[in-house]
């Protein structure tokens, strides 16, 4: 039987990736897209749902409802311009979409966290990752999937200027990259967005974590 699909964050590098691929994929007859503006979309497998107003999101409940929830948002603190207006962006809406994916008894969540995600962490950008992880955790979800992986090759919209230094770094010394350090290495947006995708099709796991030496064995 076809399943619905909803993702948050389908304007992002790995949301972009991941709505073309449910939308190829027959496993999914309804693929929905929550955002504050339109993708031209609401056309055969894609259907829009317009909120204007993440902080209302639990009003549109029952519009949310799907069998797979995938949680492609983030941001980063330049962007956000608060670190309050970061943690409304990196936990309160993901933590909102997942207790809304509970209610509407979801077959899985998914989320794209952090290498370094820790709550204790000392970086708040970790802190903030590692607390919206425990958060997913906690809602005894049928099945929940946290995937961290390192530095996100593609093409952006935006330039972050740190970010893209350490990817240079990478590809011109991706021999460092191997054995113990293979999980350093970046992952293109499209192998996080397939490992997502696959994961949700296949994995029978009811919580996971997965690191990104492992999104790249099940994303290639």
């Amino acid at each position: 039987m076809a399943k619905t699909a909803i993702i948050v964050g389908a304007t992002g590098l790995v949301g972009g990736h991941l709505l073309d691929l449910l939308l190829e994929d027959e496993g999914y007859s309804t693929v929905k897209v929550l955002s504050r503006r339109t993708l031209g979309g609401d056309d055969g497998k894609l259907k829009e749902i317009i909120i204007e107003d993440f902080d209302k999101m639990e009003n549109h409940a029952k519009e949310l409802k799907a069998d797979d929830y995938f949680c492609c948002l983030g941001t980063t603190m330049k962007k956000a311009g608060s670190k309050e207006a970061f943690k409304k962006v990196d936990f309160q809406y993901p933590a909102t979409l997942a207790a809304i994916a509970r209610e509407n008894n979801a077959k899985s969540f998914h989320i794209i966290s952090s290498m370094g995600a820790d709550s204790s962490s000392m970086i708040f950008y970790n802190k903030v990752k590692g607390e919206t992880e425990e958060a997913i955790q906690s809602m005894k979800l049928e099945k929940a999937f946290i995937y961290r992986p390192s530095f996100i090759a593609g093409e952006r919209a935006e330039k972050r200027a740190a970010e893209k230094a350490a990817l240079w770094v990478a590809d011109k010394f991706d021999f460092i990259f191997s054995g113990p350090f293979k999980k350093y290495a970046a992952v293109h947006a499209k192998t996080i967005a397939n490992a997502m995708l696959q994961t949700a099709k296949n994995d029978k796991s009811i919580f996971k974590v997965i690191p990104s030496d492992e999104i790249e064995k099940i994303g290639k």
